[in-house]
């Protein structure tokens, strides 16, 4: 099993049970202790788990990414206001690609008010348009991985690389003006690459909690990307270092009116 593999399931395993055991992992992924206490400290060097004796378990600080559910219900307002600003992007008519997210449902909740065609793999998504009458809806079929509601498999794969929409909004996990753009999950990766390559305009949408996060796997850089909305409460540094890329930055306001 390759380290990147290993890592994956350790990182499973955490955000599934909060706390991780060094025996236990050895034993489930069939390698020695002292691999899995090197992959350990590998991944608590990207700030992904804190190791204690004969284990590991969540990061304490606000900085962490698990568990997956718990971050993905926060900070609802801040995912509404920047759905707000792209849904600005969208014309009457188009045909759009939406990847999973918190993000981008909450862009989800946002439509019906005139016609478009959504292409997504995501169930939450797909069941916020369900109802949408004057939303053409097309769902792309394949399999969970973990606790994601995106839907991953070589037919929908197979599919993106026939099609080309006007625009794409998709999310990540840690976003590096250094390091790019990265996952937890090298099948996520995948897709996420995929995605990008089927858009005319490629738009992130991201809040600025996750800039400067490093996660796992790296799928694309900040030049690949055409359009970054974030909300305005991102630091200031990194907003200069945004400002002096070859790409659209929209900062949605989080004052209140």
């Amino acid at each position: 099993m390759l380290s990147v593999e290993r890592y994956e399931n350790i990182l499973e395993q955490l955000d599934k049970n909060k706390i991780i055991k060094v025996s236990e992992l050895s034993q489930l992924l069939g390698v020695t202790e002292k691999t899995i206490r090197v992959d350990l400290e590998s991944l608590e060097q990207k700030g992904l788990l804190k190791r204690i004796h004969g284990g590991a378990v969540l990061p304490e600080d606000e900085s962490r990414i698990f568990p997956i559910d718990e971050r993905q219900s926060l900070r609802s307002d801040v995912k509404t206001a920047i759905a707000m600003e792209a849904l600005k992007l969208i014309e009457p008519g188009e045909t759009i690609l939406m990847d999973g997210g918190s993000t981008t449902q909450a862009l989800a909740r946002l439509l019906g008010d005139f016609p478009v065609t959504v292409i997504t793999n995501d169930i939450k998504i797909a069941t916020e348009l369900l109802s949408k009458e004057l939303v053409q809806l097309l769902v792309l079929g394949g399999t969970r991985i973990g606790t994601s509601s995106s839907l991953i498999g070589a037919e929908a794969t197979d599919y993106l690389k026939r099609i080309r929409v006007k625009r794409v909004f998709f999310g990540t996990t840690g976003v590096s003006v250094q390091h790019g753009l990265t996952v937890l999950h090298s099948l996520h990766a995948d897709w996420k690459r995929q995605v990008i390559q089927s858009a005319e305009r490629v738009t992130l949408l991201v809040d600025s909690t996750k800039f400067e996060k490093v996660a796992l796997i790296q799928f694309a850089q900040i030049h690949e990307i055409d359009d970054i909305i974030t909300d305005d409460k991102i630091d200031p540094h990194i907003r200069k270092e945004l400002e002096t890329k070859d790409v659209s930055v929209t900062f949605a306001s989080m004052e209140k009116k």
